[in-house]
């Protein structure tokens, strides 16, 4: 079988009725795309039998990968594990509740294989399709605003659970990520910025999952996050 091109990879804790869906619809997708894909389920200490699903999904598929880790490290630190196992050139991932609606897909890909290095979905860009309460969209606009102010960002939205990248080219960036958990997506979206890296960000169709494992205490661990990585930066030149 020839190398993946595309490493699809999905983060997961504890989600094993997400799982039921989720990896059908992305082997269905992924098979659109193209015809070398690989899909690495990072799963992340669950306890739910989460791990045993996507075993007996192994034997069914060759296409689809258990990445298991006995003890929760957090989610940062599982896509680094899973995107330095990924075979494939071009290595995205996505939400397991699949927020961000798997019609957008191709484009995430296509964005890197015509040159880009990140591609991200949106939520807040003007052709946008967002749907959550209105407490979570203060907060997210609220959160993206101080890490565009803060940090210099660009981008509108650091925490869509739906991005690509060019691997060869990200694979450099993950040993200076300090974070493993919510606030990865912000670090590598800001570090990969600073160093000329070339970021698309296009709108999405985007409807808020069931049972998010986001806290309000990750909320305000994420808002101390954007201060830490500025004093990284900035202060002790990390």
């Amino acid at each position: 079988m020839a190398a993946p091109e595309v490493t699809a990879i999905i983060p997961v804790f504890n989600d094993r009725p997400a799982l039921e869906r989720a990896i059908p619809e992305s082997l269905k997708e992924l098979s659109r795309i193209t015809e070398n894909f690989e899909l690495i389920v990072a799963e992340d200490g669950s306890s739910d039998g989460s791990a045993e699903f996507v075993r007996e999904y192994e034997t069914k598929s060759s296409n689809v990968k258990l990445l298991h880790c006995d003890i929760r490290q957090g989610r940062g630190t599982a896509l680094n594990r899973a995107i330095r196992k990924a075979q494939g050139t071009i290595v995205c991932y996505y939400d397991v509740d699949l927020a961000t609606d798997m019609k957008h897909l191709p484009e995430l890909v296509d964005s890197i294989r015509k040159g880009a290095d990140i591609s991200t979905g949106s939520r807040l860009l003007p052709g946008s399709d967002t749907q959550r309460t209105e407490g979570r969209e203060i907060a997210s606009r609220s959160y993206n605003f101080l890490v565009r102010r803060i940090l210099g960002s660009r981008l509108f939205d650091h925490q869509c659970g739906f991005k690509a990248f060019n691997r060869a080219r990200i694979i450099s960036v993950l040993p200076s990520i300090r974070s493993n958990h919510w606030f990865w997506d912000t670090e590598l979206l800001v570090r990969a910025q600073r160093l000329g890296y070339t970021v698309e960000e296009f709108p999405v169709y985007w409807r808020a999952g069931k049972g998010t494992t986001v806290r309000i205490k990750d909320v305000f661990g994420m808002g101390s996050s954007i201060l830490r990585l500025w004093w990284q930066i900035h202060v002790s030149k990390d």
